[in-house]
């Protein structure tokens, strides 16, 4: 991974793939899976960065305890079995400088690219309020930007016969948008995504620097694969939606892949993969996160449980409702 470069999220690679319930996904013999050994508790606690000057509340917030899972080995199709990648510590992170919210830029964009569908349009306002919650900075919708004909490359996904748009030339058309008080902007598109020629599909893409990243709402949907529709599909594709914008926004923060926890920012080979994400960041991820932003831990976990509540995110509810039990034990 390029540290000036674009990072990818589920990157899917295409020399030899098999086709398992309508979604591609790479065949790779056991000898030939990149060695990739969970880390130790040691290397995770390293990874966090010592916490002693901080004050108790924050000590306790970047406490991996019971509430984090630690990396696994990865199953043979999974990002790790694919893709060489070594993590990056919170101490690295400080040394790569990057980029922070300012008085001038700190409001988060989202922006519709072409034609939405009516659902995906109803859960542009809920992805609005979960960025907001989430990163705890001020997000704002943008109009729709509508795309000329040619204005991105478009081709047909040799698997599944329907159009990919290039995701590097969105992004290229995204830059020319960012508004002068943004801290980033992300597209958000119902087209499927590529990222170049030798790619069979991405979710999303982003920049570590240049403050742009796009995802697509097309595999989240499993009409897309013609599978059956659950009656909680809405749901389900907001969900799948919260976790990747989190996943892609991010990134626009400066953090690389995580491989120490099971962790929002964990790279996802395919769908089933990213599905197990948990919506989180982990300790190591969210230090990062409060040494860009500064926000104050309880207020944000406070925020979110009342918005998964109210977006039928239960599970996700749960989780945050035990963190916050454990941050009120801490005495000030």
């Amino acid at each position: 991974m390029r540290r000036n470069g674009i990072v990818l999220l589920l990157l899917i690679a295409i020399p030899t793939a098999v086709w398992l319930r309508g979604r591609l996904l790479p065949v790779v013999e056991d000898d030939s899976l990149l060695n990739f050994v969970p880390p130790s508790a040691d290397v995770r606690n390293a990874a966090i960065d010592e916490t002693s000057q901080l004050t108790p509340e924050l000590q306790r917030y970047f406490d991996p305890g019971d509430d984090f899972l630690p990396m696994a080995k990865p199953g043979p199709n999974d990002w790790l079995a694919n893709n060489h990648e070594g993590g990056q510590t919170f101490k690295e992170f400080r040394q790569a400088e990057p980029n922070r919210p300012d008085q001038q830029r700190q409001v988060i964009y989202l922006v519709a690219i072409g034609e939405i569908s009516e659902r995906q349009s109803a859960q542009l306002e809920p992805l609005r309020e979960f960025t907001e919650a989430y990163f705890t900075l001020e997000t704002k919708l943008l109009p729709l930007l509508p795309l000329a004909e040619g204005a991105v490359p478009v081709r047909v996904n040799q698997n599944t016969q329907k159009p990919q748009m290039l995701a590097a030339d969105l992004m290229r058309l995204l830059e020319k948008q960012l508004p002068d008080d943004a801290y980033c902007l992300l597209g958000i598109t119902l087209s499927d995504l590529y990222s170049g020629s030798h790619s069979n599909w991405v979710f999303g893409q982003a920049t570590l620097r240049t403050r742009v990243g796009v995802f697509s709402f097309a595999r989240f949907d499993p009409a897309f694969f013609n599978d059956p529709i659950p009656a909680d599909v809405d749901t389900l594709i907001l969900r799948r939606s919260c976790r990747t914008l989190a996943h892609e926004i991010s990134h626009m923060f400066g953090m690389h892949h995580c491989t120490f926890f099971t962790c929002v920012v964990n790279g996802s080979n395919n769908l089933a993969e990213s599905d197990s994400r948990p919506m989180h960041a982990c300790p190591v991820c969210l230090r990062k996160l409060h040494a860009s932003i500064g926000f104050n831990p309880r207020e944000r976990e406070e925020r979110l449980v009342g918005l998964y509540r109210q977006l039928r995110l239960d599970e996700e509810a749960v989780w945050v409702e035990r963190r916050l039990e454990r941050l009120k034990a801490v005495r000030l």
